[in-house]
């Protein structure tokens, strides 16, 4: 068999041989009390020496084989598994297969169970108190490595980062990614650590999308940026990360942005340039209807001869409407009680 062959099979789940273990422990249990009370009465058979024989001292090591190495052992190829997990078995080295659903079962004893995503083992968090007094552990907190392997679907939520956008600013970024482990084997064998490995690719993913779009745009309403195309990044992202996953057997579920934000040193600067744009935005708008009122008015005095007005007072009349509708304040009018000129 080839080395890609080899690899191939490594690649692929095995589902591996198991019976129920409940009626496994029932006949085990029986087994060890039987074996344990033929120990016990070959002991006793025994210890008359008219008595000794050879089947008395077969039955007595019958007895004590079961009862205190095999049936102890057997024990150890009962499994237990809740809904959404699996177990991956190795055999003396070699991939045994994985064990799925929820169930009792009973597998080969000498097999044992893989999971390189769970914490390492002895990990612990220890505060020591620094007294010279009391050099004493103040507390620990050991936790076990878990050799199930969860097949649910798991959040994934990174530090936040510093990215440069298309445009060369300076970003602070985070996202969340939902994901599932599909391809246990693959998982297990394929990568040290398939946590870790995850989140190494989400943090590479990232910075490879958002060099690809700016920030925000001051004009172009078209161009896509990382502020208003939220949908098409989240798409892009969740393509990007899972291409780079395949090989670990994870499933990428969805990718969101949940934080985004210029950096704090150039954060100010932008905060004045987006206020410029919407006053600008504003001042236009407010420019356009302004002219579009003005016009209204000269349309509706000609229209219904109310009053004739030269080149001039029309000038006029039009700076002072612009000055009203334009201005920030409440304007002041000026009434004159004279006659028209």
């Amino acid at each position: 068999m080839s080395e890609l062959n080899k690899q191939t099979l490594h690649n692929e789940e095995i589902t591996p041989k198991s019976e129920n273990g409940m009626i496994v422990l029932i006949a085990n249990i029986v087994l060890m009390i039987a074996a344990i009370a033929l120990f016990v009465f070959s002991v006793i058979y025994l210890t008359r020496p008219e008595k000794t024989t050879f089947i008395g001292v077969t039955f007595l090591i019958i007895g004590a084989l079961y009862a205190f190495f095999a049936g102890p052992i057997i024990f150890g190829g009962l499994k237990i598994l809740k809904p959404n997990e699996a177990l991956v078995l190795t055999l003396f080295g070699r991939y045994y297969g994985t064990l799925k659903g929820e169930g009792f079962y009973f597998v080969n004893p000498f097999v044992s169970a893989v999971n390189n995503g769970s914490p390492k083992a002895n990990t612990a968090a220890i505060s020591v108190d620094t007294s010279i007094r009391d050099k004493s552990m103040k507390d620990v907190n050991i936790q076990l490595p878990n050799k199930k392997i969860s097949l649910k679907a798991m959040t994934l939520n990174n530090d936040k980062q510093k990215i440069n956008d298309a445009l060369g600013n300076p970003i602070i970024i985070g996202i969340v990614v939902v994901w599932k482990v599909v391809n246990t084997a693959k998982a297990v064998f394929n990568v040290d650590n398939y946590t870790e490995f995850l989140s190494i690719q989400c943090d590479s993913a990232l910075r490879n999308i958002v060099r690809l779009y700016p920030y925000d745009t001051f004009g172009d309403d078209n161009e896509k940026t990382l502020r208003g195309s939220s949908q098409e990044i989240s798409r892009k992202l969740q393509y990007e990360i899972q291409s780079k996953v395949e090989m670990a057997g994870l499933e990428i579920t969805e990718a969101r942005i949940t934080h985004l934000s210029y950096a704090p040193e150039i954060a100010a600067a932008m905060l004045q340039r987006q206020q410029a744009s919407a006053i600008i935005d504003a001042r236009q708008m407010i420019v356009e209807g302004a002219v579009g009122m003005v016009e209204m008015a000269l349309d509706k005095l000609n229209k219904n001869d109310i009053v004739q007005l030269d080149e001039e007072r029309k000038a006029a009349m039009v700076s002072n409407l612009l000055v009203v509708l334009c201005g920030n304040k409440d304007a002041q009018p000026i009434v004159n009680s004279g006659s028209l000129y």
